[in-house]
Formats: C-alpha cells, structure tokens, sequence
C-alpha cells in the first residue's frame, strides 16, 4: 500500500475513506437523530391511565360552553350587557343594547357629540357573526362583522358637533350592546 514519510522518516499507511464507510456514518446519524422523536401523552397520567388533573387550556375568546352565546333576555340580558360593557374609564355619551331577530336590522342615533377622541366598544351574543355599522354623515368609521363571544373596541376621532349613526344586523337571533365613550 503506498504511504507517505513522515518528519522521522517512517512510512504511515494513507487512509482512504471507502463509500462503505460513509454509508455506515450516514446509517448511524440517521439512527441517532431518530431516537430523538416527541411523544405525545394524550392527557394521560403515567401511573393511573386516567385524564390528567391539571386544567387544559383554551383560547379565552371561544367559549367552551355553546350556550354562553345563545341570546338571553330580561335579567340575564342587563347582567350580560354589565359583564361585555364594564365602567368606561372616560365620559359615556351613549349606550345601546338589546335583541334581534334573524334577519333583523335595529338603527340608532345619537345626540351630537363634542369634538374629541372616542371609543366605540361593541358587544354580540348570538350563535352566528352580527355586523355593526357606524357612521358619521357620508363618512363610515366602523364596518364590522363581529364574531360574537368577543368586544371590540374602535377609537375614532370625531370633528365638533358630530351625529353618529348605527345600524346593527344579525342572520341569527342575537343580543347586542355597544357603547361610546370619549377617552
């Protein structure tokens, strides 16, 4: 086999690396990185085989419970409208709230508005999308379908003397409520 001299003068075999034994290093990466492999429990306990006891989580804007977005009336009506519309931290110039029909358009309109910044906060509970409309004159400053189980708030910036008015319509029966406040 021929070789190379080193600074002593003795002659070291060259080595050469072999298509085996690539393919042998690539066999044992490939083995190592598949031992490292996520195992899912499926909520399980290691001991018992039960449902773990630690809360599963979920997204807070989707509720668990179907029926927390059926519309209600009466009493549970004003305690829903307390809980989506709590105390605004400015002046509430305006309030409304109630309960549609499907396929049921409800207006409303406000007393004139001093100049100054706003915020529009909206509210559904229905099974379906209720859309809101608000407009200021020609001008449209909030055009939402609003996936119930969620607020939104909007803040606009309205000139002096401003009317603004609201339409809000559902395909479903639904509750509404919406409030405008200057911050």
């Amino acid at each position: 086999m021929p070789g190379t001299e080193t600074a002593r003068g003795k002659m070291m075999p060259r080595m050469r690396c072999t298509a085996a034994a690539s393919a042998t290093a690539v066999a044992l990466l490939a083995g190592v990185l598949t031992g490292c492999a996520y195992e899912y429990d499926e909520g399980l306990s290691g001991e018992g085989g039960g449902p773990s006891a630690a809360p599963t989580r979920s997204d807070a804007a989707i509720p668990q419970d179907p029926s927390l977005n059926q519309p209600v009336s009466g009493a549970e009506l004003d305690a829903w409208v307390l809980q989506v519309l709590p105390d605004a931290k400015g002046e509430t110039f305006h309030t409304g709230f109630g309960s549609l029909e499907a396929d049921e358009e409800r207006g409303d309109t406000t007393a004139q508005l001093p100049k100054g910044t706003y915020a529009l906060t909206l509210a559904c509970r229905s099974a379906r999308r209720v859309s809101f409309s608000i407009e200021n004159g020609e001008t449209e400053l909030v055009d939402l379908s609003l996936r119930c189980g969620t607020s939104r708030v909007s803040v606009v910036t309205l000139p002096d003397d401003a009317i603004l008015s609201l339409k809000v319509d559902a395909n479903a029966p639904a509750n509404y409520a919406y409030r405008i406040s200057r911050i």
